[in-house]
């Protein structure tokens, strides 16, 4: 057995204990299977309602949190009153609470488990400790059990023992876990979320459910943030807007920016467009308690000399795209971008409209799957000295029957999509030699021709050759030549 209620408790039953001796004990004792996974989803949906306490929560499975309330607590009238708040609104959602406040997880850990005063004094984790049972201190059951059967019981057993011996024998994670709890050695708490650069909320005493209300709310707390902001010369790429409901849940809205960003009304407005998406999927229930607007990633914004006669186009087009990409999603509007490659069909990538700024045209280098920009003014513009490429590129290039008046030379007629074409002008070859770094030593250059047909098709139709593969599927050194339309001049 697992877990047990305090029903279960009350009948003197104890986790570990079989689940057969149980039945035998109380035959009419109801049982469910454990379910881990869903334990899991509901202790990460209790540390984002913690979260209106501090933004520093950290998960302590299977059952456990761990928050971070340096700096937090004189808001909510000390640590003491922070706890009873804390116990006071689980207790309300139908949770049974445990509390331990003290400087150390470890100490925070063993009071909450197995202590019976809530709150430890700063400095007086050594007193609290030692009348506690060595469990508190997170160590393997087989090493408690080790201790027992040496008459080491409670943590004040080891405290005054000498250290090399025991950690000879026991091994040197109990002392480790006894220095935290002691505060001689740290251990940093693990956030769950990102911490945000900036953060501003605020608390009703009586919930809110209107979405004016709501809006309206965000634009004075955009007002807060963008103050802070402007002491410190940044502004935000990426927003985020939590609503804690009356009733534990909370809805988390995202929303980026194409540039730093540092206008309240703008703000609003891209979470008008959020809100129009999410709809009915952020019910507010009985009401949002608390909202809270964050920055989670900032970048510097220095002043910029703005026109006296026009209005700035580029800065009300990156508005644009934000609010776009708030309401279809930052994946949905693209902006193609110059890759540093030769091959036509992959020389341009579609990459997210907020991610390139108006102020510099980013050249994209790929290598594989990853990208780095290297800006450059003119990287969208066409080289005179280039060869011309056609307006309309096909993403898989199209098999095509060719005869050619000499071999190796241009075509004269080709068949594609069943059509017979005549070529009445051709223009090449341009020869385009594949990247062998990427795509092997065997792949064989393309020779690529412009042809104007009788009919007035303008074509771009390149030859290539390939290796003839034997029986066995190896490649030969003997080649096949293939043609393939590529793509249509206006």
């Amino acid at each position: 057995m697992s877990a047990l209620n305090d029903t279960a408790a009350a009948l003197g039953l104890t986790c570990g204990l079989p689940l057969a001796d149980v039945r035998a004990m109380h035959p009419a004792i109801r049982v469910r299977d454990a379910d881990p996974v869903a334990d899991r989803r509901l202790l990460e949906a209790v540390a984002d309602w913690c979260d209106r306490y501090t933004p520093l929560v950290g998960l302590d499975p299977p059952d456990g949190l761990l928050l971070d309330i340096s700096g937090c607590a004189h808001l909510f009238g000390g640590e003491e009153t922070l706890g009873r708040d804390l116990a006071a609104r689980l207790t309300r959602q139908g949770f049974h609470v445990r509390l331990g406040l003290a400087d150390t997880p470890g100490c925070a850990f063993a009071v909450a488990r197995c202590g019976k005063t809530r709150l430890v004094p700063p400095g007086a984790q050594r007193d609290a400790l030692a009348p506690l049972p060595l469990a508190a201190l997170r160590i393997e059951v087989a090493i408690v059990a080790a201790l027992a059967q040496a008459g080491l019981k409670r943590i004040a057993d080891i405290m005054a023992r000498p250290r090399a011996p025991l950690a000879a024998r026991y091994g040197a994670t109990l002392l480790r876990q006894l220095d935290r709890a002691l505060g001689l050695e740290n251990e940093p708490i693990k956030p769950r979320l990102p911490l945000p650069s900036y953060m501003a909320e605020r608390r009703f005493p009586d919930p809110i459910g209107r979405e004016d209300d709501v809006l309206g709310t965000l634009a004075q707390l955009a007002q807060e943030l963008c103050r802070t902001m402007e002491r410190r010369g940044e502004g935000a790429r990426l927003l985020q807007v939590a609503l804690y409901r009356a009733d534990g849940k909370v809805h988390r809205l995202e929303a980026g920016a194409g540039q730093p960003l540092r206008d309240p009304q703008q703000m609003r407005r891209l979470f008008v467009e959020r809100l129009a998406v999410v709809g009915d999927a952020c019910d507010p229930g009985f009401g949002y308690d608390m909202v809270r607007l964050s920055a989670l990633v900032a970048e510097p914004l220095l002043p910029v000399q703005s026109g006296l006669d026009t209005g700035d186009h580029r800065a009300e087009l990156a508005h644009l795209i934000d609010r776009l990409s708030a309401r279809f999603g930052a994946g949905r509007l693209t902006r193609p971008l110059p890759r540093d490659t030769h091959i036509p069909e992959r020389a341009i990538a579609a990459v997210p409209a907020q991610a390139v700024s108006d102020t510099v045209r980013p050249m994209l280098a790929m290598s594989g799957d990853s990208a780095r920009h290297a800006h450059s003014e003119n990287s969208l513009a066409q080289d005179s000295l280039a060869p011309v490429r056609p307006l309309r590129l096909f993403a898989m290039p199209e098999r095509v029957e060719v005869i050619n008046e000499v071999p190796d030379g241009a075509p004269a007629r080709f068949t594609w999509r069943r059509r017979v074409h005549h070529v009445r002008a051709a223009e090449g070859p341009e020869r385009i030699a594949m990247e062998w770094w990427s795509d092997g030593p065997r792949a064989l250059p393309r020779d690529y021709f412009r042809v104007e047909s009788r009919e007035g098709l303008r074509a771009w139709l390149f030859r290539q050759d390939f290796h003839v593969t034997d029986e066995a599927g190896d490649e030969t050194d003997e080649t096949v030549s293939r043609w393939f339309v590529h793509g249509l001049f206006a």
